[in-house]
Formats: structure tokens, C-alpha cells, sequence
């Protein structure tokens, strides 16, 4: 018995260690009649932070860590499973964008869509609205310390994003997308 949890461990190992790379799309839809492609990196300030991110998608609930480094020449995005097993490592230029994923993440995981969720989140809305179609993301009065909301044309509410500071990289975010029934929340890491 000891010998076959041996080999079951080594065998876990080799497979997180897996990974594949893959050139990804840079446009994507969001809900019916809406599209998003990824806007340029920002030339601001460079961003480097450690961050908690919890995914509820339907009733399964998900968890990791991730570290998120921005300059206005690229951007990368590890994400690692709470034991630290390495899942994926996203880098995107501006133009391309890039994944190498750990083999157990399967097909089901599209990097660009975890990164047009980040860029609804943190990139300024009128960067943002330029390279959406269909819909419009703006600011709205909310019992939180700021507030987005990612409305369709007809007007119907897609996405709604609160935040527990004005500033976005400095807050506790939770972005809950109705349609796809997905709720993620991201706490930044001292």
C-alpha cells in the first residue's frame, strides 16, 4: 500500500508539472451581441501585486493565488492553486496574448476571458469602451466605495463591478457577471 501511494504522489506531481502553451484570441464574446477585444496595456505606473481570487461559477466554487505584474510593455499573470501547484501563466503584450496552462486546467480554461475580466476591472472605462461593441461600461452610484456596471445596448445590466476603494488596484473587488451566473472576487495580498 505504501508503494501505490508513492506512485499516486509522483504521478501528481508529473502531471501538475504538465503544461502547455497556447496562442490565444484576443477577442472574445461576453454575452449575446457583445464583444470585447483586448484593449492596449496602460502607460501608467508599473503594477506589481499578490492577490486572493475566488470564482464561483453556478454553484462550484473555486480558489487560487495569483501574481500580477503590469508595465506599459507587458503584462503577466500567474495563477497558482492554494497548495501552490503552478495552473497557469498568462503574458500579453498588447497584441498577443499567450498561455501556458498545467494540463489538468483541460480546454474549459480561456485565458482570454480571465484577462477581459481583469481589463473591465482595472483599465480606465473609456480604454475600455473603445474596444467593446454592443455594450458600454461605466460608473454608477452604489452603496460601495465605487461601482461599474457593464450595460448591454438595450440597456439590460451584464456585469455589475463594486469595489471597497475609489481606487481599483488598492480594493477588494467582486465583478458578478449575471448571464454566465459567475461571481469573482479578488483581494489584494500585503
Amino acid at each position: 500500500m505504501p508503494l501505490r501511494a508513492s506512485l499516486f504522489i509522483c504521478a501528481a506531481l508529473l502531471l501538475s508539472a504538465c503544461a502547455h502553451k497556447l496562442d490565444r484570441q484576443t477577442c472574445m464574446a461576453l454575452a449575446q451581441g457583445v464583444d470585447y477585444c483586448l484593449a492596449p496595456l496602460p502607460a501608467s505606473a508599473p503594477v506589481s501585486q499578490s492577490q486572493l481570487v475566488k470564482l464561483k461559477v453556478k454553484q462550484a466554487r473555486h480558489q487560487l493565488l495569483s501574481q500580477l505584474d503590469l508595465t506599459p510593455e507587458s503584462l503577466t499573470l500567474v495563477g497558482l492553486a492554494p497548495l501552490g501547484q503552478p495552473l497557469f501563466t498568462l503574458s500579453y503584450d498588447g497584441q498577443r496574448l499567450t498561455s501556458e496552462q498545467s494540463v489538468l486546467l483541460g480546454d474549459q480554461f480561456k485565458a482570454e476571458y480571465l484577462l477581459g475580466l481583469l481589463q473591465l476591472i482595472y483599465w480606465q472605462p473609456e480604454d475600455v469602451n473603445r474596444h467593446l461593441q454592443g455594450a458600454t461600461l461605466a460608473a454608477y452610484a452604489c452603496d460601495a466605495a465605487y461601482c461599474r456596471r457593464l450595460y448591454a445596448s438595450d440597456g439590460e445590466t451584464i456585469m455589475d463591478i463594486r469595489y471597497s476603494r475609489t481606487s481599483p488596484w488598492t480594493a477588494e473587488v467582486t465583478l458578478e457577471f449575471h448571464q454566465a451566473q459567475l461571481t469573482l472576487n479578488i483581494q489584494p495580498l500585503e
